[in-house]
């Protein structure tokens, strides 16, 4: 069953998400209805407050293809799909500039800049401590579903110049969802 996918204006999205003691069977539940919910809407990563949860977790699926050859090759001992409780990123180098889009935010995306490559530290589903290294597109996703754990938005790294041009499309959404911006 398909989740519902909060969209920008909803205040649950700028909140932080709360640290996760221990991974549970619920959590591993929820876990699994974030990757369908994600899957069905064509995403490739979502985050807990996407889903109207504050349990500091996320989900990631990059399909095969998306990535530069030689990014592809460094993430290949990644295994897909990611699930990610209280993902911190640790460590980042160099910067890429890309376009970015967001399930809460349909119809919307902008170019954004972010670290080139990312070391990741979490939790996986069995409780384990793991430590990530990522380049480009995966980097980018672990970027993005981390900073909506902390309550950032992508939108929120525009430059104002992008910003602008979105202004009335950003602002009719968050007047649909609740006004929350």
């Amino acid at each position: 069953m398909a989740l519902k996918v909060y969209k920008y204006g909803e205040a649950v999205l700028r909140e932080r998400a709360q640290p996760v003691a221990i991974v549970t069977d619920e959590l591993r539940n929820l876990a699994e209805e974030m990757i369908d919910t994600m899957h069905k809407a064509r995403g490739v990563g979502l985050a807990a407050q996407q889903v109207g949860r504050l349990e500091k977790m996320c989900v990631i699926d990059i399909p095969e293809g998306c990535e530069e050859p030689e990014d592809e090759l460094f993430n290949a001992p990644v295994a897909m799909p990611l699930k990610l409780f209280n993902p911190e990123i640790v460590a980042q180098e160099g910067s890429q500039h890309d376009k970015e889009g967001c399930l809460s935010f349909p119809g919307i995306g902008g170019s954004i800049t972010r670290a080139q490559q990312v070391t990741c530290q979490y939790l996986d589903e069995e409780n384990r401590p793991q430590i990530m290294m990522a380049r480009g597109f995966l980097a980018r996703a672990l970027q993005h579903e981390i900073d909506h754990l902390n309550g950032i938005l992508y939108v929120d790294h525009m430059s104002a110049v992008e910003r602008l041009t979105y202004a009335s499309k950003l602002k009719k959404l968050a007047k649909e969802n609740g006004g929350v911006r």
